[in-house]
C-alpha cells in the first residue's frame, strides 16, 4: 500500500485528493497544523479512514519528523494561506506559509528521502497581469497580490530543487477550480451561497466586486485527479490545469441566479470595499500539454460546477434554518 502525505489536507483539494487516494488504495497522511479551531468539516467522512498528524510548513523539524515517520513515496503539498485579499491584510505570514513554506519541504524531503515524488500547488494567479491569452507553461509570470508573488517563488524554488537535487518536483498550475466545498470568501461559492439565501428569503442583497473579471473555472475534483496523473509521471515536469474557457463574475451571477429563476441584476449590488488592490482582469488557461502528455481532461462544465454548488447551498441552508 502506497503512503502519499497531503498538507492542507482539510481544504477543498486534500479533501477530494484524499478520496480520490483512498479509492486508489493509498495509506492517506493528513498534515494539520495546531490550532484552537481546526476545521475538519471537510474531511470527516473520511476521517476514520486517514491518519491526521500534527506538522507545520513554519516549522522545519515538524516536517523532518513526519516524514522520517510515515516514509510516504508521494507528498502533496496543498497547504498555503491561500486567499488573495488576505494576502494584502498579511503579505509577510502569506510569504512565510506559501512561499518559504515550500522550500522548508523540499529540503525535508532533500535530507529523509530524494526518492519521495513532491507535487507543488502552483496557482494561474502567478500569470497575474497576463503577458499573453490563453496561459501555457511557457507564459511569463507577472503577479498582481503578495499571494501570487509567494506562489511564483514556490513555484521556482520546486524547478530549482528538480534540476539541482534530481528530486521528482513537480508543478501544477492550476486556474480557478470550485465546488461544494470552496470557502464563502471565495467568489464562486459567495454567489451561489448568496443566490441560495436569497431563494429561500434570507438575504435581500449580494454585495460583489469588479463583475468584469474573468476566470477560469473547473471542478476541483476533476483537477485533483490531475495532480496524481502528475505524480504517475516517468519525468517531472510543470503542467497547467484549466478549462480552457473563461466566464466573467457577471455570467456566474447570471448562471446562479437563473437557475434559481431569479434575476440577478435585482440583487447584486457593486461594493468599492471587495475590488482588489491590483485586479487580475483575465485568466484563462491552455492545457493542452496535460491532454496531450497526462491524458487529463476535464468532465465537469461551467454550468455543471454553479448548479452543484447551489444545489448544495440550498440544501445546507435548509438544514441550518429547519426549511
Amino acid at each position: 500500500m502506497p503512503t502519499a502525505l497531503i498538507t492542507g489536507i482539510t481544504g477543498q483539494d486534500g479533501s477530494y485528493l484524499a478520496e480520490f487516494l483512498l479509492e486508489k488504495g493509498y495509506h492517506v497522511v493528513g498534515m494539520v497544523r495546531r490550532t484552537s479551531t481546526v476545521n475538519f468539516d471537510r474531511i470527516k467522512h473520511i476521517q476514520d479512514k486517514i491518519t491526521l498528524v500534527p506538522g507545520d510548513l513554519l516549522d522545519q523539524m515538524s516536517l523532518v519528523d513526519l516524514l522520517q515517520e510515515y516514509r510516504p513515496q508521494e507528498v502533496y503539498n496543498l497547504a498555503a494561506q491561500s486567499f488573495v485579499p488576505t494576502s494584502w491584510k498579511q503579505p509577510v505570514f502569506t510569504g512565510e506559509v506559501t512561499a518559504l513554506g515550500v522550500t522548508r519541504m523540499l529540503e525535508a524531503i532533500r535530507i529523509v528521502d530524494p526518492k519521495i515524488r513532491f507535487y507543488q500547488a502552483s496557482s494561474s494567479e502567478m500569470f497575474g497581469k497576463v503577458r499573453e491569452v490563453p496561459q501555457n507553461e511557457h507564459t511569463p509570470f507577472y503577479p498582481r497580490s503578495p499571494y501570487g508573488v509567494a506562489k511564483v517563488y514556490g513555484h521556482w524554488i520546486t524547478v530549482n530543487y528538480r534540476e539541482s537535487y534530481n528530486l521528482h518536483a513537480t508543478s501544477g498550475i492550476l486556474f480557478n477550480h470550485g465546488s461544494p466545498r470552496r470557502g464563502l470568501e471565495f467568489v464562486e461559492r459567495k454567489v451561489a451561497h448568496g443566490a441560495a439565501r436569497i431563494k429561500l428569503g434570507l438575504d435581500k442583497e449580494l454585495r460583489l466586486g469588479n463583475l468584469d473579471a474573468r476566470r477560469d473555472w473547473g471542478f476541483a475534483g476533476d483537477y485533483v485527479r490531475a495532480m496524481w496523473m502528475m505524480l504517475q509521471q516517468d519525468t517531472p515536469d510543470d503542467y497547467v490545469i484549466a478549462s480552457g474557457t473563461t466566464h466573467s463574475i457577471r455570467e456566474l451571477c447570471e448562471v446562479a441566479f437563473g437557475y434559481l429563476d431569479l434575476d440577478w441584476r435585482e440583487y447584486v449590488v457593486q461594493d468599492p470595499r471587495f475590488y482588489r488592490p491590483a485586479e487580475v482582469d483575465l485568466l484563462v488557461g491552455d492545457a493542452s500539454k496535460a491532454r496531450r502528455v497526462l491524458g487529463w481532461e476535464p468532465q465537469v462544465s461551467f454550468e455543471e460546477l454553479v448548479k452543484m454548488m447551489v444545489d448544495a447551498d440550498l440544501a445546507l441552508l435548509r438544514r441550518e434554518n429547519g426549511l
